[in-house]
């Protein structure tokens, strides 16, 4: 099982447009949409759901109002001021402000306070017109999207090796966080989508270090290169040295944002030479996967 993952150091520099792309160009694969604290691969894939399950992550504390008996241990024991109390409705627990460290179930004298698991978030299997896909919602402020990267990508592989197929394509997180670790530990290839601007340059570095540490080969795409030349060459001379192969410089082109009010991918429309540049790209990439 061969598994790519499309990635960027920062957010918006073009790897759900590049994704989408790939789900056009490659016939027999399944996609993933491991993003799961901003997933929008399905505004371009309009995928249609036809497996749902909850996302249970984690524990978090519920109190049992009729063993409380209003001692306030659990409020001064709680470091994130989570525990609130009032004369009318006595002591209850805020899960925004709570950290489920667990602390005031252990102190509370009563054992009123116990650790319950907790939905974090929705994972879903869907069929999209170009092939079927995995991807997951996570709760907005939960927690353990790591662990919802991990159960996509298992789930996908579950899926790949159901239906015979032995190519996953995944839309990584931006970052290089507990998310991106997730994406990227164990994958076949990282393709890195970057963007010539001082924070893309320096995003791109970082996870580049994040997937050279996991040992995982990199590719790089360097999207809306004409925007700053200079800083493009600045990218190609970091790959050059580190023997990192630049696999695609997609031009500035505003057709892209007209494809993707249209929830089309840019080979599926009339992007100028981007799409030409796109399919050259994927060329490059699949040699790299075959290998």
């Amino acid at each position: 099982m061969k598994e790519l993952t499309i990635v960027s150091g920062k957010g918006g520099t073009g790897k759900t447009t590049v994704t989408a792309a790939f789900a056009s160009l490659i016939e027999r694969k399944l996609m993933t949409d491991c993003d799961v604290d901003a997933a929008d691969l399905h505004l371009i894939l309009i995928p249609e759901v036809y497996h749902e399950e909850d996302f249970v992550g984690g524990r978090a504390p519920t109190m049992d109002k009729s063993l409380c008996t209003e001692c306030g241990t659990c409020q001064e024991v709680c470091r994130f001021a989570a525990i609130t109390h009032d004369v009318e409705r006595g002591y209850r627990i805020n899960s925004f402000a709570c950290d489920n460290c667990a602390l005031c179930s252990f102190a509370c004298p009563e054992g009123a306070i116990t650790m319950v698991d907790s939905v974090n978030g929705t994972w879903y299997i869907s069929r999209t017109p170009y092939g079927k896909m995995v991807h997951a919602k996570l709760g907005i402020g939960e927690d353990n999207s790591g662990k919802l990267v991990t159960l996509v990508r298992q789930q996908a592989k579950k899926l790949a090796q159901e239906e015979g197929l032995s190519l996953i394509v995944s839309d990584g997180p931006p970052g290089i966080g507990c998310p991106v670790t997730a994406a990227i530990t164990g994958t076949t290839l990282v393709l890195i989508v970057t963007e010539p601007t001082i924070s893309g340059i320096h995003d791109m570095e970082r996870v580049a270090d994040l997937c050279r540490h996991f040992q995982v080969p990199v590719q790089v795409c360097i999207n809306k290169y004409s925007i700053n030349l200079v800083n493009t060459q600045k990218i190609r001379h970091y790959c050059a040295d580190r023997g990192i192969p630049v696999v695609g410089e997609i031009p500035f082109e505003p057709l892209v944002n007209k494809a993707q009010v249209a929830r089309k991918s840019v080979v599926d429309f009339d992007c100028g030479s981007v799409g030409q540049v796109v399919r050259q790209m994927w060329q490059e990439v699949e040699k790299k996967l075959l290998a």
